[in-house]
């Protein structure tokens, strides 16, 4: 997967204009505020037509201007490929191809990258929803099924913490909790089955790409912690069993707090450094490395998957790294089409091969 050429017209604060990068390294330099950012997230856009910064479409469009329009030529799937999405107000239209497309969704099925923007390293900062949700948010990617599964789970969690507050007041509801149970341990079963696996291989990845950043000096782990205390050996049945007898055991509880009490809704994500908890222990770029390596190996698993590298996106990764690991990042990601954004001019000046853009004011060159 490779993007052969960019064209951006009245994109937030970007002068009108193309881009044509190579298929290695490109870094995007400039000072802050210039329009980095905005570019690198021009390029996500084909990923589903969302921002990794949870922005409103609205904000696509330059201030003064009443549409927006991005436009990429790239190669992906054997051949070369064009897609197209038109900002207007709140509404996007898409067309690839040449063809229009009813959503935004399409995309997915076309173009693919990795990002990681400085928002990631809540992933290790804050607490295990953050976790919970990039592994989910990967395997539903991965495949639809998986989503549906997830979709499926939260639906029945709902419904069985509503009957448990219900229960609080009137007690002979309480029968009635079986119902609910055996499809939420089948469901929750067959994500936590689906989770573990992916952890697992990206705990494989992300493992060499820490060893790499690190110099050999680190080792990452990433484990996954189950609250219904399933294993990688299990089966997804014998997950089941186990979710079902702790939501025996913890019935008298969940009742009290009139909530599920355990389940993958519950589980975390332990990413350990040198054998200690990164987020307790780890350094500001021990962390960033880390959560670095688990994106390289989001994307490795993706190649497997697609059967083509996506393209690698790293908003601001060089900050808080020390120059070995700078120069790994630079020079030694091979294989694969890289963007890299960053500000210090000694930052573009260790970088060997590859494209350099410069933005100022929001003018690229």
């Amino acid at each position: 997967m490779k993007v052969l050429a960019l064209k951006f017209e009245n994109y937030r604060n970007l002068k009108n204009s193309q881009i044509t990068p190579c298929g290695g390294v490109n870094v995007i330099y400039g000072d802050n505020a210039q329009g980095k950012t905005n570019l690198l997230e021009a390029v996500w856009m084909f990923c589903g037509g969302h921002s990794f910064r949870n922005t409103k479409d609205g904000d696509a469009v330059n201030w003064d201007k009443k549409k927006a329009v991005l436009e990429m030529r790239f190669f992906g799937q054997e051949r070369e490929q064009t897609a197209k999405i038109v900002f207007s107000g709140s509404k996007k239209q898409v067309e690839i191809n040449g063809v229009s497309k009813k959503s935004a969704a399409a995309l997915i099925e076309r173009f693919c990258a990795v990002v990681f923007s400085p928002e990631h390293l809540n992933l290790i900062k804050r607490g295990p929803s953050q976790r919970r949700r990039f592994i989910d948010s990967a395997i539903c990617r991965e495949k639809l099924k998986n989503a549906v599964i997830l979709s499926k789970y939260n639906r029945i969690l709902i419904q069985r913490n509503s009957l448990l507050k219900d229960i609080s007041r009137r007690p002979s509801l309480e029968d009635t909790l079986a119902v609910w149970d055996e499809p939420l341990a089948l469901n929750g079963a067959m994500l936590i089955k689906k989770r573990i696996e992916y952890t697992e291989l990206l705990s494989q990845r992300a493992k060499i790409y820490h060893s790499g950043i690190s110099g050999k000096m680190e080792k990452l782990e990433i484990r996954y912690i189950s609250s219904v205390e399933a294993e990688k050996s299990d089966s997804t049945e014998q997950i089941a069993v186990k979710f079902l007898k702790k939501l025996e055991n913890a019935r008298k509880e969940d009742i009290k707090y009139g909530v599920t009490g355990c389940g993958p809704h519950r589980d975390d994500v332990e990413i350990l450094i040198n054998g200690k908890n990164a987020k307790e222990f780890g350094s500001q770029g021990q962390q960033r490395s880390a959560v670095l390596s688990l994106k390289l190996a989001e994307a490795s698993v993706l190649k497997e998957r697609m059967g083509e590298e996506p393209v690698v996106l790293l908003d601001d990764v060089l900050s808080e790294l020390d120059a070995g690991r700078q120069d790994y990042l630079l020079n030694e990601l091979k294989g694969c089409q890289v963007f890299i954004t960053c500000c210090e001019k000694s930052n573009k000046e260790q970088l060997k091969e590859g494209k350099i853009f410069y933005v100022e004011n929001g003018e690229v060159s």
